[in-house]
Formats: C-alpha cells, sequence, structure tokens
C-alpha cells in the first residue's frame, strides 16, 4: 500500500473506532414530562436563591453554588471561582466586603432541561449592592448558568455574569 492509502485507511478505522461519539442514557432527550418537572424545579429554586441572597446576603450562596470541583464561575468573560472549594472560601470576604444584596432576576427567565438532574438557566438580573460604609452599588446584567440536581436539592453548577455595559452613542 502506498503511504496516502495506508494514512486514509489508517484515519478511517480511528474515526470508526474511536469517533463515534458516546452516548449515555442521561444525553437522550428528557420526556415532556420530566422536562415540565424540571423546569418546575429549577424555576422554583431561581427563585428560592434571590429570596436568599436577599435576606442572607452572600452567604446565602453557599448552599447555592455547588461544592464541587466541577464549579466554575466567571464575571464579565473572566474566571473568577475555578471550584466550588474557591467560591466557598471567597464568600466570607464577600460577606465582610457587602453588608446588603438585593438580587431581582428578570422576567425573561429561561430554562432548557437537559437531563432530569441538569438545565440550562439564562435570565437578566438586577442587583443592588450596600456596602459596610452605606455605598449603595446598582448593577444589570444577563446571567447563565447550569443548575444540577444533586443531593435531594438544585444547585448551581456553573455560572456565568454580565455586566451591561453602558450603551454609547455612536456619531
Amino acid at each position: 500500500m502506498r503511504n496516502w492509502q495506508c494514512t486514509l485507511l489508517l484515519a478511517t478505522l480511528t474515526f470508526v473506532i474511536c469517533g463515534t461519539p458516546h452516548v449515555s442514557a442521561q444525553s437522550h432527550s428528557v420526556a415532556p414530562e420530566q422536562a415540565a418537572a424540571v423546569e418546575v424545579g429549577v424555576r422554583a429554586f431561581t427563585r428560592n436563591v434571590a429570596q436568599d441572597v436577599t435576606e442572607e446576603g452572600p452567604t446565602a450562596w453557599r448552599k447555592h453554588f455547588a461544592d464541587s470541583p466541577s464549579f466554575f464561575m466567571a464575571l464579565d468573560g473572566r474566571l473568577v471561582y475555578p471550584s466550588g472549594a474557591a467560591a466557598m472560601a471567597a464568600i466570607p470576604d464577600l460577606a465582610r466586603t457587602i453588608k446588603h444584596i438585593e438580587l431581582r432576576w428578570g422576567d425573561d427567565l429561561r430554562v432548557d432541561p437537559l437531563t432530569t438532574d441538569l438545565a440550562v438557566v439564562a435570565t437578566s438580573w438586577h442587583e443592588v449592592l450596600v456596602d459596610p460604609a452605606g455605598k449603595r452599588v446598582e448593577e444589570t446584567g444577563y446571567f447563565t448558568g447550569t443548575a444540577e440536581y444533586r443531593n435531594g436539592r438544585w444547585q448551581f453548577r456553573n455560572a456565568h455574569w454580565s455586566v451591561a455595559a453602558p450603551h454609547s452613542t455612536v456619531p
């Protein structure tokens, strides 16, 4: 066989053997009734997140962020917490620098059930932050994340917050 024929044969065999995507039982589409249950559960979870963060402050994130190596959080396109442990370690500092938070999700909340225990969440948000000196900062943006049902409850497995940039006027 010529070199190019061997290469083509090897590439074809590699694709057939290794390139076929692995399909797990969870990667199949979710039945409509299961998807509806996931959506109801995740919507209730997001309402609880906003309520808890508003009532309890930054420490409420402990119960809503997955404390696992798979967790990560990004802010404005930069990785802020590479793991659940990193996020949990940062929460006490947040609690010292933020006296009060008011978190409101937008009316545009989207929930996309992926499996019976995973869903994509996307929504606009508005937040009021008050520091210990009483300085108030308001921000608005968009949030995307993956909610995961683990240990009998929903948590964010990952999160990305983006703060809306001020509109610029173009001449």
